[in-house]
């Protein structure tokens, strides 16, 4: 089940659901206007978020900006025919890619098979859309190359495109005011290839450029908000897995004796996933 949460002053957001994949959806609350992150994966669950926050006293946002192309964090943008969305110029490319799909039970089945859907997207799209699959592509109203500077009135939100291995596209949103990255799904694997994979020059490209933020907290769509301390445990684990892989050239049972000797204890199952992610990637 769904809760709502706020984080400082300005920064309200709803919490994932896993059955059908619905992300955390963010909304920056300014003086003069109002940003929402992520439109989500269905008009269902972007109306829940926003009738919630008006119990809440939270007005509806004046503009809502896509972190990437992925169902999940775009099928909701139907729900606002009259508020200003914003995106990059890669996911508006990648959207309109989708404007010809079909998305019934037997299309998305057709395409699992042929390999250009993933079973797990299309087991979530099933599970949100029971009653009726009306799902129309929106495309956003703006875009921008690499970074835009979004005031909302006491608050400013930076918008920048970072990519990575998860989708090439994603875009982060750093809450200047009260140091929250929204991270997206950036820091995941590329789920889409026929093997989960991350590569390690684009995992330690990406990890650059996010760490250059003066961030406090972070935001994982699919996860929970986490400390800084965390976000860099989590992003070291990555760095010595990358440097791992390289140093022994993709080789899974070298890369976890040398990762155990590296942290003295046994392996978690996300390390151990982590470094076969790295192996399919090398």
């Amino acid at each position: 089940m769904h809760s709502i949460n706020k984080i400082g002053r300005s920064f309200w957001y709803i919490t994932p659901v896993s059955l059908t994949d619905r992300p955390i959806l963010g909304m920056v609350v300014g003086n003069n206007k109002t940003l929402m992150i992520d439109a989500g994966n269905s008009e269902d669950h972007a109306n829940y978020f926003l009738s919630e926050l008006l119990k809440r006293g939270v007005p509806d946002p004046d503009m809502v900006v896509l972190t990437h192309w992925h169902w999940d964090h775009i099928f909701g943008l139907s729900a606002f025919p009259n508020i200003v969305s914003l995106a990059s110029k890669q996911t508006k490319q990648e959207m309109e890619k989708l404007i010809p799909l079909s998305w019934s039970d037997e299309a998305l089945d057709t395409r699992v098979r042929e390999g250009s859907e993933i079973e797990f997207c299309a087991k979530a799209i099933k599970e949100e859309f029971t009653d009726h699959r009306d799902i129309t592509i929106v495309l956003p109203d703006l875009t921008f190359e690499k970074r835009v500077e979004i005031h909302l009135g006491g608050v400013t939100c930076i918008v920048q495109h970072v990519g990575g291995d998860h989708a090439a596209d994603s875009t982060v949103v750093f809450i200047k005011e009260e140091k929250i990255l929204f991270l997206g799904d950036c820091i995941y694997p590329d789920i889409f290839s026929e093997k989960q994979n991350y590569t390690i020059k684009e995992t330690l490209r990406l990890l650059d450029e996010l760490e250059a933020f003066d961030a406090d907290t972070y935001i994982l769509s699919h996860q929970k908000a986490i400390s800084k301390e965390e976000f860099n445990q989590e992003a070291a684990m990555l760095r010595n897995i990358a440097k791992y892989t390289d140093r022994c050239s993709g080789n899974q049972q070298k890369i976890i004796d040398e990762y155990k000797k590296h942290v003295k204890r046994e392996l978690t199952e996300d390390e151990i996933e982590t470094i076969a992610d790295f192996v399919n990637g090398y």
